[in-house]
């Protein structure tokens, strides 16, 4: 597929269109649930979406159910794996080698271009999966994406898939899952914020989202 013959929503929306079918399969393979909340909130612009990390699950019912494709940051090490490697090569995702400072600016200069280029990233700012219904701490830094490319940044809950696998040692088990999309945080709303202000605010957002499902 030649990219040059198509507009950056254009590609996206063919190139997205497999692993979107992936996620969902995955996910409703596992007999779980999703409920998903606010899509309407998502912004027309490409955005840095910004999400909690509970389980391993997280990233099939987000391909499979945000409606907006994006690419994001994974760990250097799935570019080991070939089929996902050649699959995540096409979406613009990003792999980062947390051990090598060098690559890692490396990476995040790319994470600017490819924003400023029409292309939507999400991160997961705690860094690793929480295993639980409870927030992490948020890592400010990765939310300079955002800043650096003057894009809003879409908070996104999630909550119930590390009771698909992780809260039962290990073990496949049907759930159900939560997925809302928070009101962006527009660059004009965040432009007089510290990135740890700015990181609190996201957190915030997906806090009270997460409170709304445990009610």
């Amino acid at each position: 597929m030649d990219r040059e013959n198509y507009s950056r929503e254009e590609y996206n929306a063919i190139v997205h269109e497999l692993p979107k079918k992936i996620g969902r399969r995955i996910f409703k393979s596992t007999g779980s649930k999703i409920v998903v909340n606010g899509d309407e909130k998502i912004h027309d612009s490409q955005v840095l979406f910004v999400s909690n990390h509970q389980g391993n699950f997280d990233i099939f019912a987000l391909l499979g159910y945000l409606k907006k494709p994006f690419g994001f940051i994974s760990k250097i090490e799935v570019k080991k794996i070939p089929i996902a490697r050649t699959w995540m090569e096409k979406m613009d995702c990003l792999f980062l080698d947390r051990k090598d400072r060098r690559q890692s600016l490396k990476t995040f200069k790319q994470g600017i271009e490819l924003l400023k280029d029409g292309h939507s990233l999400l991160i997961f700012p705690e860094g690793t999966r929480a295993r639980r219904d409870e927030l992490l701490e948020f890592k400010s830094g990765s939310l300079s994406l955002a800043r650096k490319a003057n894009v809003p940044v879409q908070p996104v809950m999630i909550n119930g898939t590390y009771n698909i696998m992780e809260a039962n040692n290990n073990r496949i088990r049907k759930g159900k899952v939560y997925l809302t999309v928070c009101d962006p945080i527009l660059p004009e709303e965040y432009e007089h914020m510290s990135l740890d202000e700015l990181a609190d605010e996201t957190k915030k957002r997906i806090q009270e989202a997460m409170d709304q499902t445990k009610k």
